[in-house]
């Protein structure tokens, strides 16, 4: 199974089903608050939404196009993360992540990452990685400023988050820039 410590308090594992339960708790007790930025909240609210969600994102790990892992600081499981879209030809992959409310602020997205975009750069091979945040939401473009991306472009209209469609900050990070 893949799984990386970043450091000692932070860890990443390829999600399994055996986490769908803490997703469950962790979701359905901050529906609202990660609501705001993310739109599949409404759409996984029981443990086999979870499990389906699990066994697609295994499916992919397998077939190369994603790795989604769980993120765990003092080994308790507060949010997720994944590298996706990753594309060969094109030499480049997207990063996305979620983090549990109360784990906020603490620099635990800054380090996950930046231990991404090393994974992407040096195990993976890429030669870009991107990151899209929606415009107003500041805490994630700070990660993205944080790891020394760089904003590449506003994309309008790009995700529909409940009744709110979002405007998307694209930003992105070279290995050889």
């Amino acid at each position: 199974m893949f799984s990386q410590k970043i450091d000692s308090e932070i860890s990443i594992a390829l999600v399994q089903e055996s986490f769908a339960n803490q997703y469950v708790e962790l979701a359905s007790e901050q529906f609202d608050y990660l609501s705001q930025w993310l739109a599949w909240p409404p759409h996984c609210k029981s443990e086999q939404d979870f499990r389906l969600f699990v066994q697609r994102s295994l499916h992919d790990y397998a077939d190369g196009k994603s790795i989604t892992c769980a993120i765990l600081y003092q080994s308790e499981i507060v949010g997720n993360c994944s590298c996706f879209n990753i594309d060969y030809e094109t030499s480049s992959l997207e990063i996305g992540y979620w983090l549990s409310k109360h784990h906020q602020g603490k620099g635990i997205v800054t380090r996950v990452v930046k231990h991404l975009v090393e994974h992407a750069f040096h195990e993976l091979k890429v030669e870009k990685v991107q990151l899209s945040a929606a415009v107003e939401n500041t805490a994630s473009r700070n990660v993205a400023q944080r790891v020394g991306m760089a904003l590449e472009g506003i994309i309008t209209n790009r995700e529909k988050v409940g009744e709110r469609i979002l405007d998307h900050a694209i930003y992105a990070i070279h290995k050889s820039r």
